[in-house]
């Protein structure tokens, strides 16, 4: 798991995350949800060290990433795999060697066996016809998968993923929603997803950070928004009538099953 613990980050006079703390859960989909300007980004960014906490720490398994020597920080970073907003694959680099990259820089053993776990990889994500073409050839959405391709090629403990259905048309962008879900729960893989995708945040959300203003508004699942009373985050979640009106359809259905009256009697 990772955890933060009050971290702090500004920029100048401009506090942009005043002691956030919250908790990534392992095998399950951690999503940063929030309006632009939230502060979700900056957020991501302490948690895989691209910008330095102020004060507060970040914990992988326990271990103080932010108080770690740089040496001891590339270890975890082999661990973690990255799902860029533009999938950033190289365009002078076919498919099969845009997912090799990492096992390139990082990895070992002989191209043989390079070659064997890309195409593992690529058949995992269904992609394994595409092989030889370069990302001109493609899709956006094969793009995207090719992008998870070469982040798990390396078999990651954690998955991070920016605006992973960013510029997809709303049926491939359930089917990503669907292959990193399937992935994180195959592999027990720590993932953690910085969205703006509301059918992400209903279909994928095991466990979710809301950011309002650089604090943590609210945590939960996508079960608990349903009946959550937080007005800032039913604003945000449910910001049209016809999404109000959904939600309270989703209410009622929800309503009748047994366990969700008893959770709500607890509560």
């Amino acid at each position: 798991m990772i955890e933060l613990v009050n971290i702090k980050k500004g920029f100048g006079d401009k506090v942009i995350l005043p002691e956030v703390s919250a908790l990534m859960e392992t095998g399950k989909v951690n999503l940063i949800i929030g309006a632009s300007g939230s502060g979700k980004t900056v957020m991501m960014k302490c948690m895989v060290g691209l910008m330095e906490v102020d004060s507060g720490k970040v914990l992988y398994e326990g271990k103080d990433f932010t108080g770690m020597e740089e040496k001891n920080r590339k270890e975890i970073r082999r661990e973690i795999g990255m799902l860029f907003q533009g999938s950033a694959l190289f365009d002078s680099m076919t498919v099969e060697q845009n997912v090799m990259f990492p096992l390139n820089m990082f990895g070992s053993g002989s191209l043989r066996d390079k070659k064997k776990r890309v195409m593992e990889c690529l058949e995992r994500v269904q992609l394994k016809d595409a092989a030889k073409k370069f990302p001109a050839e493609i899709s956006g959405g094969m793009k995207k998968r090719v992008g998870i391709a070469r982040a798990i090629v390396l078999n990651p403990k954690y998955l991070f993923c920016d605006e992973p259905n960013s510029g997809l048309d709303p049926q491939t962008s359930l089917l990503i929603d669907k292959l990193i879900k399937d992935i994180t729960k195959e592999f027990n893989i720590t993932t953690v997803i910085n969205t703006h995708d509301m059918n992400t945040v209903m279909e994928s959300g095991d466990h979710i950070v809301y950011m309002y203003q650089g604090r943590k508004q609210w945590e939960g699942s996508n079960k608990d928004i349903i009946f959550s009373k937080d007005e800032k985050l039913n604003d945000f979640i449910f910001a049209s009538d016809f999404l109000r009106e959904a939600k309270e359809i989703r209410q009622m259905e929800m309503f009748q099953q047994k366990d969700w009256r008893d959770k709500l009697k607890k509560d």
